[in-house]
């Protein structure tokens, strides 16, 4: 581990923590690859047509997710804070493209941690840092845990799929 874990604040923080039968490594490419993303980022049936990365400290990111009719109903931007391959990815909406500030309905901090587990897959862990109790208990009845819950489970659905490929 090439990296201090992240202490979670009950009062600030969401967490989310799950073994998952596939790698880290798996799961850090399906986490940082665009087009993997498009394909499972959504709890279905939203969609995401539009991901882009800029995979490195400093750089951004843009997501646009589209509801079921195909209406856009997100168009978030945001910085990559740390990058560690195949163990750990962290990322903000605070902070655009080179750390400058931005506004939004709700900044957060994401941080995602892989831990190997022995005998294969992986312990997936992550956690959605908040300002303030108030933007935590909104993400929270927004559904972060079902949301985030049905992510990976398609997620791993889709690295298993893209085995065979």
């Amino acid at each position: 581990m090439n990296y201090t874990p992240h202490t979670v604040n009950p009062d600030l923080d969401l967490e989310l923590v799950r073994e998952v039968p596939v790698s880290a490594e798996e799961v850090f490419a399906a986490w940082t690859d665009p087009e993997s993303l498009k394909q499972w980022f959504a709890p279905r049936p939203y969609s995401v047509p539009l991901i882009e990365i800029d995979l490195r400290p400093g750089g951004g990111f843009r997501t646009v997710m589209n509801d079921p009719d195909g209406n856009q109903m997100m168009d978030e931007t945001g910085c990559i804070l740390e990058v560690v391959a195949g163990e750990r990815l962290v990322w903000t909406s605070g902070l655009t493209t080179g750390y400058r500030p931005q506004t939004g309905p709700m900044p957060f901090t994401a941080v995602l941690e892989l831990t190997p587990l022995d005998g294969g897959g992986c312990r997936y862990r992550a956690v959605a840092i908040h300002q303030d109790p108030e933007g935590a208990a909104q993400h929270a009845q927004m559904g972060f845990h079902d949301g985030w819950g049905t992510v990976v489970d398609q997620m791993v659905e889709h690295i298993t799929a893209s085995r065979g490929a």
